[in-house]
């Protein structure tokens, strides 16, 4: 028995250091995939969903769905949200690297705070103002360095739209109250499909057929691991594991999206920028310590 309980969080950490790895390389893979963006999240979305829903048929959990019949409001928005979350991400990909993308992203833990005083009228401690002042000091940084006329500042105020919109989902998470990880997961993505399907075909269509080997491939990856294996790990390991082992640990999937950027795609971070990206990483994880962050 005492080594069923030794090992369980050891196995979760392991879960959540798989997850962060994998979640740091997705501007790689989004990369390789010739689509619209709200083609790319539609697809992501829909070939997640088919993933989640074979974890639900084997863990029993349809058999619970109807005790959430009252927050479906709730739930549908939330999914909206993180479907158009993801096109303004991979936007943000398509006009500068995925190194600033990735670090004008993790701004959104600063705009919760802002969220949960308005929303949730919560009172803002010293740290957390702190924490905003030194996060927004590091955003003007790699802001600061990028309105040189190229297409940086367009695919940095991309992240910091997807980072509003994840601000926005884990606020309406917050508001609908406990639910079951991978139950909430997909039915945001049932809510997410269902808005981002004919918002494709009216901003272009579907070209998923003109796909090559190495897009379709890439797709295939990005929604059946990146989202549907990877997110199911990620839940999973969750009760196992305390919030400020988790707050740690998320800080791999920036890290690995910043040296895979500078590194395998030989995009370029000046040191100026990667200092504003610091200060955000490190303003941010000062003030989630005691949280529990949900990646999206």
């Amino acid at each position: 028995m005492s080594g069923h309980t030794e090992r369980n969080p050891i196995v979760a950490r392991m879960q959540i250091i798989t997850a962060m790895v994998v979640f740091g390389t997705i501007g790689v893979f989004v990369r390789y995939i010739p689509l619209a963006s709200s083609e790319i999240a539609l697809w992501r979305g829909f070939i997640a969903f088919l993933v989640l829903s074979l974890f639900m048929w084997v863990t029993g959990r349809y058999s619970g769905l109807s005790k959430y019949r009252a927050k479906l409001g709730k739930l549908f928005f939330s999914g909206v949200a993180m479907g158009f979350n993801w096109i303004l991400l991979f936007e943000a990909y398509r006009f500068t690297s995925v190194a600033l993308s990735t670090l004008s992203y993790y701004f959104a833990p600063t705009l919760m705070v802002i969220g949960s005083l308005i929303v949730f009228r919560e009172r803002l401690t010293f740290r957390q103002v702190l924490c905003f002042m030194v996060s927004t000091a590091g955003l003007v940084l790699i802001i600061g360095v990028s309105a040189g006329g190229s297409n940086d500042l367009v695919g940095i105020l991309f992240g910091l739209g997807a980072a509003v919109l994840y601000a926005l989902v884990i606020l309406t998470n917050k508001a609908t109250g406990a639910i079951d990880g991978l139950t909430r997961t997909w039915i945001q993505f049932a809510a997410a499909i269902i808005v981002l399907a004919p918002y494709t075909y009216l901003a272009g269509g579907f070209h998923i057929l003109e796909l090559d080997r190495t897009g379709l491939v890439s797709l295939l990856i990005l929604g059946v691991v990146h989202t549907g294996i990877i997110y199911y790990l990620y839940f999973s390991a969750l009760a196992h594991l305390k919030g400020q082992q988790v707050a740690i640990l998320s800080y791999i999937d920036p890290i690995v999206a910043v040296v895979l950027s500078v590194v395998l795609l030989q995009e370029s971070i000046t040191l100026l920028q990667l200092g504003g990206g610091l200060m955000i990483l490190g303003a941010t994880l000062l003030n989630e310590l005691k949280r529990r962050p949900v990646r999206i």
